[in-house]
């Protein structure tokens, strides 16, 4: 019988599950997407193979669950930006701005190639509500602007800020990207039509 590390069982088997998380972000890091095998996973854990299967049905699985932590991390980081702003185009300069920063430190490069894994069909509902909860601050915002049509300026706002992202994983330096997408996307916003 394997020693608890931890007080109790339940934080034993979260320690080990986050153990195993960190294990398999390790490797998609270093070796891609494609290195996240049971095996693989195990071995850098220095678990038994066995052991995985008590907390991930699979490796697919397993990235399903790095999918959906790597959104609460980007959700949250997204709503701690925006926190302190009332005013709505702000609180869209300041939700543009720090989608932009995490494009610019490379995290988003994992979760497009998280996103190439076959996610099991049971989990995808489950990602989709975690990339809802995502825009949210932002949806929030384009409504209290008073904008028409809100699906057209998050549109919009999808455009500038893809090509933002290009831009800034060929090389541009960010910052200048950064308050070039900000400054296009709200003088485009503020000339769409009002209700």
């Amino acid at each position: 019988m394997p020693k608890i590390q931890a007080p109790t069982l339940a934080l034993h088997r979260e320690l080990r599950r986050q153990q195993l998380m960190g294990a398999a972000m390790e490797l998609a890091l270093a070796e891609g997407v494609e290195s996240i095998t049971v095996a693989a996973v195990a071995a850098k854990a220095g678990l038994a193979r066995s052991s995985i299967y008590e907390y991930f049905a699979s490796s697919a699985d397993l990235v399903a669950d790095l999918v959906i932590e790597e959104l609460d991390y980007y959700t949250a980081r997204l709503a701690e930006a925006v926190a302190d702003a009332t005013e709505p185009f702000l609180r869209i300069e300041l939700w543009i701005s720090e989608s932009l920063r995490y494009v610019a430190d490379g995290r988003h490069m994992l979760v497009k190639t998280l996103n190439t894994i076959n996610t099991p069909e049971e989990r995808k509902d489950e990602i989709l509500m975690g990339h809802r909860r995502m825009m949210a601050p932002l949806h929030t915002a384009l409504t209290a602007t008073g904008i028409a049509d809100i699906r057209v300026a998050a549109a919009l706002l999808a455009s500038v800020t893809d090509a933002a992202s290009i831009r800034i994983d060929a090389g541009n330096a960010a910052e200048l990207e950064i308050q070039s997408a900000v400054a296009f996307a709200l003088a485009g916003l503020r000339a769409l039509p009002r209700n």
